[in-house]
């Protein structure tokens, strides 16, 4: 289980997968983030790319994200992900897209998103991928912001040091296992 943090659904416990890998962001993590958010948070729209339990995206809509789109391949965590959004009766609000995030990122988006969350598993490259297709597409709005969850025993990737993207890193905190930042795309 998962509990929101604040806003409209908070307290409320969302049952997530009992599954290796899936390691929902913990309260504190969350906390320290939708602090850094605050001011943005309202009327955003929202990528949960790797949603995995949903934990970000429905915090998110939870403080008043206009929308979010969760993005998950695994079946059984999509399956869960459904029902959460059912059981906090935000359909009007969020839409879960069953795909790869690779794949999801090669398509065309429908709208710029405010705030993306990036959250891959652990043992993959996947943020090495996402990165340079975030740039591309117009997949970003003006400013954006950009949450990065990453293993602590990793190095970022050498795009998010180099600059090439350029983002500009605005906050970063690690709490145990987990390397946490938030940047901002520049225009």
């Amino acid at each position: 289980m998962i509990r929101i943090i604040g806003g409209e659904h908070r307290s409320r416990q969302l049952k997530v997968l009992d599954r290796p890998g899936l390691r929902p962001t913990p309260d504190r993590v969350r906390e320290t983030l939708f602090n850094w958010l605050a001011a943005h948070i309202s009327g955003a729209r929202v990528l949960d790319l790797f949603a995995g339990s949903g934990a970000l995206g429905f915090e998110a809509l939870s403080r008043g994200a206009a929308w979010c789109d969760f993005v998950e391949k695994d079946a059984a965590a999509a399956r869960l992900l459904q029902e959460n959004i059912e059981l906090l009766r935000l359909s009007q609000r969020a839409q879960l897209k069953r795909q790869d995030a690779l794949a999801f990122l090669k398509s065309t988006p429908q709208q710029p998103y405010d705030v993306v969350f990036l959250d891959p598993p652990y043992a993959s490259d996947l943020l090495a991928q996402v990165l340079p297709l975030l740039k591309q597409a117009e997949w970003l709005s003006p400013s954006a912001l950009i949450f990065i969850d990453q293993s602590s025993h990793h190095a970022p990737p050498a795009l998010l040091e180099s600059g090439e993207l350029g983002w500009e890193k605005l906050r970063q905190g690690t709490a145990g296992e987990v390397s946490y930042s938030l940047y901002q795309a520049t225009s």
